[in-house]
């Protein structure tokens, strides 16, 4: 990305007369002839570039204790969590980026800056799932008054399986930062996006605060409720993150491969809408 100092970069930011000690390769020999020819001496021009720098990144996690769900044979979503986090912190130090972290599992603000580039998911993955109810948009305003650390133009990587999402207020108040969002949906695909036929059969479902499983039946008609309900509810998450100019990536699986597909398809999709709005 484009700073606002000079420096190595391929965009042109101005010209100016040559002073010793620049580099030879900066002259620009074409405006230097103009020059010389106007002025019948020998005159030298450089040319100065905006600097290019890699943006910051940060990854902010859900630790609510839903994003402790699923046993296998379902998703594992602290299995995701730690599989995007490894590939996002690889993507980033591969173009020299610094990675940060945010979450609020214990209740309270738990921040690394991006000032490294170190691996991220084996300093978090331990991370109790004990966030509050709101954690994300109280994340969202606590990332605002972090503007040292996080500039305009950083990406923001929010994993959750939003269930409890940040308020629309809480992504605009975000927006104006300037700061790349990215949503990172992880819901499970048979529980979570959808509902099993159950009906008549004996489940234990676990409670999320304490983990307690408690058998349960259900009837056919709420089978049919709680799979329009968690269809619908997804629907209406992507259509609101999309309205926001906000395009998520969406994450059923923890095997690194899908993940990583999925995060392509963002990135071709990201690239195409882009460059159609140019």
């Amino acid at each position: 990305m484009q700073s606002v100092r000079r420096g190595a970069g391929s965009d042109i930011a101005g010209s100016r007369p040559y002073r010793p000690g620049d580099d030879a390769r900066t002259i620009d020999w074409h405006a230097s002839a103009r020059l010389s020819l106007a002025r019948g001496g020998d005159e030298f021009v450089v040319r100065e570039h905006f600097a290019e720098e890699a943006p910051r990144v940060v990854v902010v996690a859900d630790r609510a204790p839903s994003m402790s769900l699923y046993p296998e044979p379902w998703l594992s979503k602290p299995a995701v969590v730690e599989a995007a986090v490894a590939l996002i912190t690889a993507s980033a130090a591969a173009v020299r980026s610094f990675v940060g972290y945010f979450d609020y599992a214990e209740g309270r603000p738990f921040w690394i800056p991006p000032r490294s580039q170190r691996v991220l998911a084996q300093r978090t993955s331990s991370r109790p799932f004990a966030a509050p109810p709101d954690a994300l948009t109280r994340s969202l305003s606590d990332l605002e008054r972090r503007r040292r650390d996080l500039p305009a133009g950083s990406f923001v990587f929010v994993l959750s399986d939003f269930l409890a999402p940040p308020t629309r207020e809480a992504w605009l108040r975000a927006m104006r930062r300037r700061w790349d969002l990215v949503p990172v949906v992880i819901q499970d695909p048979v529980w979570e996006q959808s509902f099993p036929d159950v009906a008549g059969i004996v489940v234990p479902f676990a409670d999320p605060g304490t983990g307690e499983l408690r058998p349960a039946s259900l009837m056919s008609r709420e089978v049919e409720w709680l799979r329009t309900q968690n269809e619908r509810r997804r629907d209406e998450l992507v259509r609101m993150l999309r309205a926001l100019d906000l395009d998520p990536v969406l994450l059923s699986s923890a095997d690194p491969h899908d993940v990583l597909a999925s995060f392509l398809a963002w990135a071709d999709r990201r690239f195409y809408s882009r460059g159609r709005r140019a």
